[in-house]
């Protein structure tokens, strides 16, 4: 990792191995720092660029014995090119209210939550997150984070909110959910192709996904973003589309 004048050397612990969350039959381990005095947000701005996410106070990332398929991805904003498909969520979806607020959780956010992880990831790590452990994701940060919001613009109601941190360079979707019966608007399609509209905004040149793991059909979803960049031994490079059969 690049050491900047000034950044303190942090220390980095492991976790023991626990099932994987994404690939069956298979181990996950996680190296991690903490993040916290007046350097956090540096440091987690120089390890976004070195694959790592954060998680409340933490700065983590898979360090899994004899399997390397989580993969950093971030979307080039400049050479951000939607396809019709996102052009027509864009143009659906082009009255929503955007709102940026402090990282504070509130109870419309929470119940929005439980109606998505209800919906989309009953039997996930998250299912029984309870309100205190919302909060706590939602604000125990030492980083520049935010909620950004979504809103019906005829009635105010919220659609979608996403826990977002901004980097040095871009901005970082930490969480996000979404109204599960609003299939149509193509909610979670929606919040990472304003997230490319937003860091173009703000002068930012990329947004960070988090992980994509080949294979794994929770992940496939960040292929769809195009130019797509994957962060590898040689640092970040384009990712290319396998050739069809």
């Amino acid at each position: 990792m690049t050491q900047h004048f000034g950044l303190p050397r942090p220390r980095f612990y492991v976790t023991e191995p626990q099932p994987c969350p994404y690939l069956e039959g298979r181990l996950e381990r996680k190296v991690f720092t903490p993040l916290h005095g007046e350097a956090a947000a540096m440091l987690n701005d120089e390890l976004s660029l070195n694959g790592f996410r954060r998680s409340q106070k933490v700065a983590y990332k898979p360090q899994c014995a004899g399997c390397d398929a989580c993969v950093s991805v971030r979307v080039p904003v400049a050479r951000f090119t939607p396809t019709r498909t996102q052009r027509k969520i864009l143009n659906r979806n082009s009255g929503f209210l955007r709102e940026s607020r402090p990282p504070r959780a509130t109870e419309e956010q929470y119940e929005l939550f439980r109606r998505y992880l209800q919906a989309r990831h009953h039997d996930g790590a998250m299912a029984d997150m309870d309100d205190y452990e919302f909060a706590a994701m939602i604000e125990d940060t030492t980083v520049r984070s935010r909620m950004v919001e979504y809103r019906d613009p005829e009635d105010g109601s919220l659609l979608a909110a996403c826990l977002t941190d901004g980097l040095a360079d871009g901005l970082s979707m930490v969480y996000s959910f979404y109204d599960p019966d609003r299939p149509e608007a193509s909610l979670g399609a929606y919040a990472v192709l304003d997230h490319i509209r937003l860091a173009g905004e703000e002068g930012l040149p990329h947004v960070y996904l988090g992980y994509w793991i080949e294979g794994s059909r929770k992940m496939s979803y960040k292929t769809a973003y195009q130019p797509l960049e994957l962060l590898t031994p040689f640092g970040w490079r384009p990712w290319t589309p396998p050739a069809a059969p």
